[in-house]
């Protein structure tokens, strides 16, 4: 949550590339805090390591996106969008597999695990050191169009990048024809303020739907609905390599169907299945069986989550406002989602002892508001320019 905003800051003073690269940073000095914890037996610097760590998570999940859609051509915006989520999914698969006790999760092991994350942070700074800046932020903010054309030039694999370029002019002459906004304005100002409540619903139908209640305490789920401790974790890692394998199915579909269906279709088959969890988390004791079809729905839960919400709530900010607003409204999303997850995160428990088998049914009632949302509020921004979809909420 300290990072959302900072990465916002930064990202807009000098530069998306910029604030990923200080990401990167924080990222190999939390992992060699926490490998080192245990031999110099210091829970100071494990607990400090955990808070960098938190910083970097809050600047992926902010200047990722923001840079990922400035560079990415309008045709696959969508697909090029949902590589953040794949590559969150892929970190958890490898997580669940190296945490099993056997590898990394024992009492000897859980140091290098924690270590291992210096591995991501370390090969995205030196890949950064080759990648350009986003040609968006070098003509809007540093009015430098020699080397926005040179670097768009070479990420679009040709010259003919003139209406690319007077797309930017007109969004750049537009912005200028308008007060500049704060953070306060995303709120205050109605063209603003429809987008920002959009994205904020989108960032919390992505974690009140339940989707980290299953990937946090998959385990002790399946526990309960009678797997032995084996099993249980060999379900969980299922349930990792199912979000990633849909993350990637829906590459291709993401500009081809476009953000709001996969969005209403995955949030409709979350809906279904978190209520045949609860039928299944309800019937277990008395048919066996149940057992494995509450597996099964989990799994086909989680798959859904992978089709849309998992990724869209990302990628969607950076395509409903321009670039002056851009930045910060991307960091609010990100803030409002690490929110969210932590309280998830830190009530789920509770509320598992409160409701017992009936624990999912408040996530099934917050899915079916966020489907109805997302059905009469959230326009399609497929094969649309910046433009054209801020001019939406200026109507």
């Amino acid at each position: 949550m300290i990072g959302c905003p900072l990465a916002s800051w930064v990202a807009d003073t000098r530069g998306r590339k910029f604030a990923l690269m200080v990401n990167a940073a924080f990222g190999v000095v939390g992992a060699v805090l926490m490998g080192f914890s245990k031999m110099s037996t210091s829970l100071a610097m494990l607990i400090i390591g955990r808070f960098l760590i938190g910083i970097n998570c809050g600047f992926a999940t902010t200047a990722s996106p923001t840079y990922v859609s400035e560079i990415a051509p309008i045709r696959l915006r969508g697909a090029f969008g949902t590589v953040n989520q794949l590559a969150v999914a892929l970190g958890l698969t490898l997580g669940q597999v190296l945490g099993i006790d056997v590898i990394l999760g024992s009492d000897e092991g859980w140091p290098w695990l924690l270590g291992l994350a210096i591995v991501p942070s370390t090969i995205q700074f030196f890949m950064l050191i080759l990648a350009p800046e986003s040609p968006r932020y070098l003509l809007l903010v540093q009015r430098d169009e020699e080397q926005t054309r040179k670097v768009l030039s070479n990420l679009r694999g040709t010259s003919d990048i003139n209406d690319e370029i007077k797309d930017m002019h007109d969004e750049d002459h537009a912005e200028k024809q308008e007060q500049k906004f704060s953070i306060a304005d995303l709120i205050r100002i109605k063209f603003l303020r429809t987008p920002m409540i959009i994205g904020i619903v989108m960032h919390l139908s992505q974690q009140l739907g339940g989707i980290n209640a299953v990937l946090y305490y998959s385990s002790s789920i399946f526990i309960k609905t009678g797997l032995s401790d084996g099993d249980a974790r060999l379900a969980s890692i299922g349930v990792g390599s199912m979000l990633f394998i849909m993350a990637l199915v829906s590459i291709p579909l993401m500009d081809r169907l476009g953000r709001r269906t996969l969005q209403l279709v995955g949030l409709g088959g979350m809906t279904v299945f978190s209520v045949l969890m609860t039928i299944a988390f309800f019937t277990y004791e008395n048919n066996t069986t149940m057992s494995i079809f509450a597996v099964i729905f989990t799994l086909l839960y989680v798959g859904f989550f992978g089709v849309g919400p998992s990724s869209i709530p990302w990628m969607i900010l950076s395509e409903l406002f321009s670039q002056g607003a851009r930045s910060a409204a991307v960091s609010v999303g990100a803030l409002v989602n690490w929110l969210a997850n932590f309280i998830v995160g830190l009530t789920f428990i509770p509320l598992s002892d409160a409701l017992g088998n009936f624990v999912f049914l408040p996530f099934t009632v917050l899915l079916i508001f966020f489907f109805a949302f997302t059905y009469f509020k959230l326009p399609e921004t497929k094969n649309r320019t910046i433009e054209e979809v801020t001019a939406i909420f200026k109507k």
